[in-house]
């Protein structure tokens, strides 16, 4: 007999099995044992087990509603994805209709093992590696300090910072860069694309940054980048009467000093451009047209992060702990640092926006970015 022609005749003998007097039983469990080849008592386990807890999203209802807003948020993992579906809800049921109550209900009650279990049938793996772009500016190394500290980050402002190359397959020749910046405090992140990683360009697209955000910069860690370690950008930051930018660096080939901005450097730009080579002057003000409006907009107001809370060595492992997911525009509307003007500001700017219609948008530009990439050389 196959496993399901055992299934079939364990549902059709149970109940029978279950009503029958106690010497009809021993009769229903020899026929049993002779039919499916079982141990006599493992029969009796299979015969008294009660059936489980019918799955709840199964249910197409669920799963459709679940599977847009996966997709709309660049297929979150499914820490994230439970803190980003009450957000997103309204928005959907403004763009697909009004959801049933109970539909609604289970939405905001799934957990990330049920995502994961729904969702695995769909998922895509495989992850491409980028080459690395650094060379060492060795001119001011002993001016900037290497951070051996930890900063204050219960208050925003203090940002990490670094580049990533879109050069394809080749480090050579001239090409689009994109410069990462994330605050520690809130997670919140900006991209500017720079030609060709120059000092100055880095540095014009940096006070472009500092006038953009709600709250002012208060500390700046980089790697030893020569487009970083600069004379333009150590005299940007140091030379401020009102308060000096603290202007601190990591330590040589250690990507850990500066893991919040690493990891951005992926969820932030290769999600979203990939791994091919922009070699295009004029793809650079198209790149920083869509950085600078929709897609900070859709990841820093609609797209919750983890924070870790602690990390403790046990043994030889280490347990992380995790502060509940939020997106940076709430974590900056809980601090007490921010001001009330930068807190009113942020939140017209959420409420005059739908996340769904900014998804929208970043698919037109980036379709726009991939087809000029793709126009052939004057």
């Amino acid at each position: 007999m196959t496993i399901q022609s055992k299934r079939d005749y364990l549902q059709a003998i149970r109940t029978r099995y279950r009503t029958a007097p106690k010497d009809s039983k021993s009769a229903i469990l020899d026929e049993f044992c002779t039919i499916c080849g079982y141990n006599r008592k493992y029969a009796i386990r299979r015969l008294n087990k009660k059936p489980g807890p019918q799955p709840k999203y199964r249910d197409t209802s669920v799963l459709q509603p679940l599977k847009r807003i996966w997709f709309a948020t660049d297929q979150m993992c499914s820490k994230k994805l439970p803190a980003a579906i009450p957000l997103w809800l309204p928005f959907y049921e403004q763009e697909y209709g009004a959801l049933a109550a109970g539909i609604k209900t289970k939405l905001l009650a799934i957990s990330p093992s049920t995502i994961d279990r729904t969702l695995k049938p769909v998922r895509v793996s495989g992850k491409t590696k980028g080459l690395c772009g650094t060379k060492p500016g060795t001119l001011l190394k002993n001016q900037i300090p290497i951070k051996t500290h930890n900063w204050d980050v219960t208050k925003p402002g203090f940002f990490e910072a670094d580049t990533v190359a879109h050069c394809g397959n080749s480090l050579s020749g001239n090409f689009v860069w994109s410069l990462t910046f994330t605050d520690i405090f809130s997670g919140w992140t900006e991209n500017r694309a720079v030609w060709n990683k120059g000092s100055y360009g880095v540095f014009t697209q940096i006070k472009d940054i500092e006038a953009a955000i709600a709250f002012p910069i208060r500390g700046f860690d980089c790697d030893n980048g020569s487009e970083f370690l600069n004379h333009h950008l150590l005299r940007y930051f140091t030379n401020r009467p009102q308060f000096p930018i603290q202007f601190t660096r990591s330590r040589p080939y250690k990507k850990n000093d500066n893991a919040h901005v690493e990891q951005k450097n992926w969820t932030h730009v290769r999600q979203l451009l990939g791994y091919d080579r922009f070699d295009k002057p004029e793809l650079v003000d198209v790149i920083n047209d869509l950085y600078k409006h929709e897609c900070s907009l859709y990841n820093n107001l609609f797209c919750p992060t983890l924070k870790l809370k602690e990390k403790l060595r046990v043994n030889s492992k280490y347990v992380k702990k995790y502060y509940p997911p939020k997106t940076p525009y709430q974590r900056l509307l809980d601090s007490e640092q921010l001001t009330l003007e930068a807190k009113l500001f942020l939140s017209l700017t959420y409420q005059s926006l739908n996340p769904f219609k900014l998804k929208k948008i970043i698919e037109s530009k980036l379709k726009m970015i991939f087809n000029t990439l793709r126009l052939p050389q004057p």
